[in-house]
């Protein structure tokens, strides 16, 4: 089955599964998911704990020879498989077989990147399905961060000002990690004050972090104000702009392909989710920009796309960052 973060803590008090996957780029929310399962599995008896990272140098048939080993005592044991590119390999036939009849003194956590969608039609992954819990780990949304850090202030009994709300916000967007770790900081200094915004202000830097996928969301969502800040971080940062160009090609010639085949019986939902669109708010962002664009401004945004492709190149005088904000403004209109 496939649950979301929310509903973890609720599934685990049911009982637990012989199989986890936690898969996400997001690492402290990653983090957490794994230890609430970690921390369940110790109250169940499981304490000894193998971990394997599966790089190119793992020998899986290793992997196997611990499933079929009897463990020292009978202790239960957690086997934890690190998948640092979302992708098992060699590691799918160990698994469907592990899968087929799990063991019951051994718990398997899976922890991943964001899965890759090959994967998800794998035999192994339908046998997870079937005996395990798969939990997707999503960035929170731009438009939640306020309500994120809100909650998570509150969970620590630190109550702030709107304001200081604010700047928090802007100050630590995409960082969940740094976010969490100001608020415990911020917990400390204040011993227990309300949190205006000189104390923010004079408290915590700016360690908002964007990465392209999110940029090409916010292109697309038609928020320009925001992507211009997101371009403005990522060119500062040195980002290679040829990788998100890549993201944001593929996104404009799906959506073409949406609005020109708009009398075709199937949703916009089963559409995208058909060409491997399954991250929530990447797919409503295309659906917006399906609603809110015609087809002359994707052609023209399609044509804008060569022309960065150019400037990232160095074939252009102006840097592909200029069009990218150009590409901004082009994709903020409504038709």
């Amino acid at each position: 089955m496939k649950t979301n973060p929310g509903q973890l803590p609720q599934l685990l008090r049911k009982g637990l599964a012989p199989v986890y996957l936690v898969s996400g780029d997001e690492p402290l929310l990653v983090q957490e998911c794994c230890d609430q399962i970690r921390s369940a599995a110790r109250e169940a008896g499981f304490h000894d704990r193998l971990t394997f990272h599966a790089d190119q140098q793992l020998d899986w048939n290793m992997v196997g020879d611990e499933f079929n080993a009897m463990s020292l005592f009978s202790e239960r044991r957690r086997i934890e498989i690190r998948l640092p590119t979302g992708k098992l390999g060699d590691g799918r036939a160990v698994l469907e077989r592990i899968l087929t009849q799990p063991p019951e003194d051994i718990i398997v956590l899976l922890i991943s990147t964001r899965l890759d969608a090959a994967e998800t039609r794998r035999k192994w992954y339908k046998e997870l399905q079937s005996k395990g819990v798969h939990v997707p780990v999503w960035p929170v949304d731009a438009d939640k961060f306020q309500g994120w850090l809100q909650q998570r202030a509150g969970n620590r009994g630190l109550t702030l000002t709107r304001g200081a709300l604010a700047i928090l916000a802007e100050r630590l967007e995409g960082n969940l990690l740094a976010a969490s770790q100001e608020l415990d900081r911020l917990a400390l200094l204040t011993n227990g004050n309300t949190i205006d915004e000189e104390t923010v202000e004079q408290a915590v830097q700016d360690s908002s972090r964007f990465n392209g996928f999110e940029l090409v969301t916010e292109l697309l969502s038609g928020r320009a104000p925001h992507a211009g800040k997101m371009i403005g971080v990522l060119q500062q940062e040195g980002e290679n702009p040829l990788g998100l160009l890549a993201v944001l090609s593929r996104d404009l010639n799906l959506l073409l392909e949406l609005k020109t085949g708009e009398n075709r019986i199937e949703t916009p939902s089963a559409f995208l989710k058909k060409r491997g669109v399954f991250q929530p708010q990447r797919a409503r962002a295309l659906e917006q920009a399906a609603r809110r664009l015609n087809p002359a401004h994707l052609h023209e945004a399609v044509k804008l796309c060569s022309q960065i492709d150019r400037a990232a190149k160095g074939f252009d005088e102006l840097s592909p960052w200029h069009y990218l904000r150009d590409m901004s403004a082009l994709l903020a209109v409504r038709s």
